[in-house]
């Protein structure tokens, strides 16, 4: 299967998902980023959108990095990528990279192999924040259906820049949730949306995100997600097992309505703007392109590929 994809790297279904899941990931991302004061969360009002324009992040960035690499290769390309993100970085610093990232991405930049760069960070034992989970979503829409797939894949994204066991598996179970959503949308009998939690945990790496995501699953949706941010974590220690949880559980528990879900999501607080680009990506694959309002869509900024 992959020696057909490097054969055709024009796919354009699997490139349309891909790019759905950005637009979720991306808006939600930008949305998200309007509510980066405390003060601002308090006074959230689902009748007023927070003015434009809504300038997205890194979370953005990267994941257009990914779906450039899918689009030029037909598969995740560890070198291509790392290449991809330090341009990208390079070309606009202030997308509010964290500082691990930002020591990182110029290492990568001034030659030094992304393998070494990578491992290097918090003494040898990579990163395990929440930076590879943050893109992962269109690599789980690119490759809907094939879980196994999925896995190698979303595991090879996330090495380039976070080889610990927890960022690789935030990642994976962001990708398996987004691919799992896409199909949950074209099936004809919806499966319930627990499954989504369960049938992720069950393919993940032991890992404390597995861990996590198993206990979400036990937790009903319709808990007040307060109550569930403060048993889970919502990504206050920017780290993927304080992250992926939660983000999951708050789109199984939306998977009809984009906004809801993200204004459920910027209300918790947290790591707001990756809290949003999760549950936005894997949520638009779950509502389809009018899912994502065009108000919305209008109110980021334009995406620059």
């Amino acid at each position: 299967m992959t020696e057909n994809l490097k054969r055709l790297p024009d796919n354009p279904e699997r490139s349309a998902r891909a790019r759905l899941a950005l637009e979720g990931l991306s808006v939600g991302d930008a949305f998200g980023q309007q509510f980066f004061f405390p003060w601002i969360v308090e006074r959230a009002d689902e009748n007023c959108l927070p003015a434009p324009r809504w300038n997205y992040t890194d979370d953005t960035e990267m994941a257009i990095g990914i779906i450039q690499v899918l689009e030029e290769a037909g598969e995740i390309d560890q070198a291509r990528l790392a290449k991809r993100f330090a341009e990208r970085y390079l070309a606009e610093p202030d997308r509010g990279y964290g500082a691990g990232a930002i020591d990182l991405l110029k290492r990568m930049a001034e030659g030094i192999h992304w393998t070494d760069a990578s491992r290097e960070l918090f003494s040898g034992s990579g990163s395990f924040g929440n930076g590879a989970a943050m893109r992962a979503a269109p690599i789980g829409a690119w490759y809907a259906g094939e879980p196994d797939t999925i896995i190698h894949q979303a595991a090879l994204s996330a090495e380039v820049t976070h080889s610990h066991v927890e960022g690789k598996a935030g990642a994976i179970a962001v990708a398996l949730a987004a691919s799992w959503a896409h199909e949950w949308r074209q099936a004809a009998r919806k499966p319930p949306a627990t499954e989504l939690l369960t049938s992720t945990a069950e393919r993940l790496p032991k890992s404390e995100v597995r861990r996590g995501i198993e206990q979400a699953a036990n937790i009903p949706l319709k808990t007040w997600p307060f109550e569930v941010a403060s048993e889970l974590g919502c990504g206050h220690q920017i780290t993927a097992q304080d992250t992926v949880p939660f983000c999951l559980w708050l789109a199984a528990g939306q998977l009809k309505n984009y906004c809801t879900a993200m204004w459920t999501t910027a209300r918790i607080g947290g790591d707001i703007d990756t809290n949003c680009a999760i549950v936005g990506g894997i949520v638009a694959l779950a509502t389809g392109p009018d899912g994502v309002p065009d108000q919305w869509r209008a109110h980021r900024e334009a995406l620059r590929w």
